[in-house]
């Protein structure tokens, strides 16, 4: 396969244009990235019609207007993401050396004295691959992921984060997980994407039934491990961030994994509503219902 045929001349042409944005200072980074997500709101009619919902479900206090805004500010903070996730892969640690606060480091150097390893549980943020960048200039782990559809992208991903993490993690490898877990290593990981009901079970998040993975509670079980969760977030248009480590949950994991899953879905939730349209919330993160009915046709 060659990176250099006609099918990929659009990534790279993407690549290089956030490779040219690192360059420019970062609040104007921020003002580009808002200009660019409201263009998007705008025109992926199929992926606001995916957010409306999300937000209609979710946050059935807010009024019509503010679900609107908000939407429109989901666009925006996932295109700031984009130039984000640029700075993590090109920008240099010095230039966010004084613009981050870690909070909970002392959770993890608790649970190292003990031994024990760490599933750093966190969500697909906007802020993703800076929050892993920012996180690993103080602490190292690793991270799992799933191998992108375009191998182009993919590769650039892989190289990107290996300048912060320590491995790369397949999804599907839960050997290799647990084997970090067991000799006391951090793993960094997601759970809160909807993979289907052969791969879940049914537990409320923002109130609403969804397919939830368990795999918080059988990695945390099987890897020995302490499960803390993990937010990460963008306080300011000066490029200021902050990182949240919780303390680890308490008899956890249980023999229940539904009630496990339950749990995690709630933490997760409490982390998501401190900076709400920060998260991504462009999936279909309710398209499997257990009831039979058709939820997925309700982002159509």
């Amino acid at each position: 396969m060659s990176f250099y045929s006609p099918r990929f001349w659009p990534t790279w042409l993407s690549l290089a244009l956030l490779r040219m944005v690192v360059l420019l200072p970062l609040r104007i980074q921020y003002t580009l990235g808002r200009v660019f997500g409201r263009v998007l709101c705008k025109l992926i009619k199929r992926r606001r019609r995916i957010v409306e919902v999300n937000m209609e479900l979710c946050f059935p206090e807010k009024t019509d207007a503010e679900r609107k805004q908000m939407t429109v500010e989901v666009f925006e903070n996932n295109a700031i993401g984009l130039f984000e996730t640029a700075n993590a892969w090109w920008s240099s640690p010095e230039r966010f050396k004084r613009r981050v606060t870690i909070e909970g480091l002392e959770h993890i150097q608790a649970a190292q004295a003990e031994g024990k390893g760490i599933l750093l549980t966190g969500a697909h943020y906007s802020t993703l691959d800076l929050g892993g960048f920012l996180l690993g200039q103080a602490l190292t782990f690793s991270t799992v992921y799933r191998p992108h559809n375009n191998p182009l992208f993919d590769r650039f991903i892989c190289k990107g984060r290996e300048r912060f993490v320590s491995a790369l993690i397949d999804n599907e490898n839960s050997r290799a997980i647990v084997k970090q877990l067991r000799a006391g290593e951090i793993v960094w990981f997601a759970p809160d994407q909807d993979m289907g009901p052969r791969q879940s079970v049914c537990a409320p998040f923002f109130d609403i039934p969804a397919a939830t993975v368990p795999a918080t509670s059988k990695l945390a079980r099987l890897g020995k491990a302490q499960v803390m969760i993990f937010g990460q977030y963008r306080v300011s248009n000066n490029g200021e961030y902050r990182l949240v480590i919780e303390p680890a949950l308490d008899n956890f994991p249980t023999k229940d994994e539904v009630a496990d899953s339950t749990r995690v879905n709630a933490a997760l939730e409490t982390a998501i509503r401190r900076y709400p349209t920060q998260y991504m919330w462009v999936h279909r993160r309710f398209k499997t219902a257990f009831d039979g009915s058709d939820k997925a046709a309700l982002y159509k």
